[in-house]
């Protein structure tokens, strides 16, 4: 491959250091749409005849078949898919062969089949994103009303209900979507015919190649083209985001399954047993969502490591590039689906949620806020004298609406019977309304905000 420069072959060191086939055959459906496009543009601009087009053209969808029925096969001393396909386009056309790679080099041939890879890549993610909010937001739209402890440093705080906390991951997911898809419109330029690092002598067509492959435009400086990564690192950078993403709601699962929660019960097909506790139902599926968004997380950091110091143009560490967004991609669809299942199938049990949000003095704002709104006192004022209340109640073991009006008179005078309609967890939810708030009602308007944007409802 590498021609009359070299009198001996590599080492069987360098072999093994050097292939990328085993893990770069997975770009082989875009490496051969891309040589497709490439030669077809070389017959419109007189670079090589149509017949050799088409032959070329032939030969590459004999390949397509036979590595979408028998993949892609790992010869190690043909290094890397571009080789792989070329060689055995070769074998099945002869000397015509060669004229493809006319007005181009592997550096473009790469970069242009990686950006190809992640735009696809990139699809799928949102489609799965997708389907991960529609679940959330039926959920919501099911729970809208079904009340919830809210915390904070995982202490009861206020009431909120279930769905608005759902519709809190809805929100957070739909960022992501944002970050994908912005990504994906920063990536969508074609490095091919960029060649090495400096483009190319033949008077080639870079708009045709870009536009039959579905970007938006050639790059417009083909040393960035070729030494580029910034559309891996955006994709990385969003799946990392992502990641944390589905970890915090994994988390979430993972505490509400617990026997002292109990605000959940796992769906049997996203969890597992012990080998020694019959008893035991184990939220596996959350576990290790929360364990990948570390690995993912990782990815990133390693691409950014070996991109972090490469001088202009291609370098080889650049190799190194696909395994960490590999890897990620294919944890992150798993993490999505994952997830996208335990929203759908988890079985909400929201008396215990109710009961646990009556517990903590949950209400303790609502009676600063009465407080506030009815007896006109500074909201600092109202702070004390509801921290005394909640102080007599935990004496007692009681409730903040079981005080008896004379105990809650003794602490402030300026208390009345009124106040109890402000105590109760229902009260609480319905009275925070303010918009993005959790009451019902705002829930519900949340809901068919999101169901219209994800046409859920067409």
């Amino acid at each position: 491959m590498w021609g009359g420069r070299f009198a001996d072959g590599p080492s069987a060191i360098m072999r093994e250091i050097n292939a990328s086939i085993p893990f770069d055959k997975a770009l082989w459906r875009q490496d051969i749409a891309a040589s497709r496009a490439h030669v077809a543009m070389l017959a419109a601009c007189d670079i090589v005849t149509d017949d050799d087009a088409e032959t070329i053209i032939d030969g590459l969808e004999k390949i397509a078949a036979e590595y979408e029925a028998d993949g892609v096969p790992e010869n190690w001393d043909l290094e890397d898919i571009h080789m792989t396909t070329e060689a055995r386009l070769a074998e099945l056309i002869g000397p015509v062969a060669g004229r493809l790679h006319t007005a181009r080099s592997r550096n473009d041939q790469v970069a242009t089949d990686f950006r190809l890879w992640t735009r696809d890549t990139i699809d799928q993610t949102l489609a799965g994103l997708q389907a991960l909010q529609c679940a959330l937001v039926s959920r919501a739209d099911e729970h809208s009303g079904s009340i919830m402890p809210g915390f904070t440093h995982l202490q009861t705080a206020q009431p909120v209900t279930l769905g608005h906390h759902l519709m809190a991951y809805y929100e957070m997911v739909s960022r992501d979507v944002a970050r994908f898809t912005e990504a994906r419109a920063r990536l969508n330029q074609s490095p091919l015919g960029s060649a090495a690092l400096a483009g190319t002598g033949f008077p080639i067509d870079r708009e045709m190649t870009a536009q039959a492959l579905g970007f938006d435009a050639p790059t417009a400086n083909s040393l960035d083209a070729v030494s580029d990564r910034d559309f891996a690192l955006d994709f990385l950078a969003a799946a990392s985001q992502c990641a944390l993403h589905l970890s915090r709601l994994a988390e979430e699962f993972v505490i509400w399954a617990s026997q002292p929660f109990g605000f959940v019960r796992m769906p049997d097909a996203l969890s597992t047993g012990s080998s020694i506790m019959p008893q035991k139902k184990n939220p596996d599926a959350a576990e290790l969502v929360r364990g990948h968004a570390g690995r993912i997380v990782g990815c990133h950091t390693a691409l950014m490591v070996t991109m972090k110091g490469l001088p202009l143009a291609y370098s080889k560490d650049m190799q190194d590039d696909k395994p960490p967004v590999f890897e990620a991609a294919g944890l992150l669809q798993l993490c999505i689906a994952a997830m996208t299942g335990m929203v759908d199938g988890a079985d909400f049990r929201t008396e215990r949620m109710r009961q646990a949000a009556e517990l903590g003095y949950a209400t303790a704002t609502d009676l600063a806020d009465w407080l506030v709104r009815e007896a006109d006192i500074p909201f600092r004022e109202a702070h004390h004298i509801t921290g005394a209340a909640v102080k007599l109640a935990e004496s007692k073991g009681a409730a903040l609406d079981e005080l008896s009006l004379t105990e809650l008179q003794d602490i402030d005078a300026r208390i009345d019977d009124r106040v109890y309609s402000a105590l109760s967890v229902e009260a609480s939810v319905a009275a925070r309304a303010s918009y993005g708030g959790t009451a019902p009602d705002q829930v519900r308007k949340q809901v068919a905000k999101a169901r219209q944007k994800l046409g859920m409802d067409t």
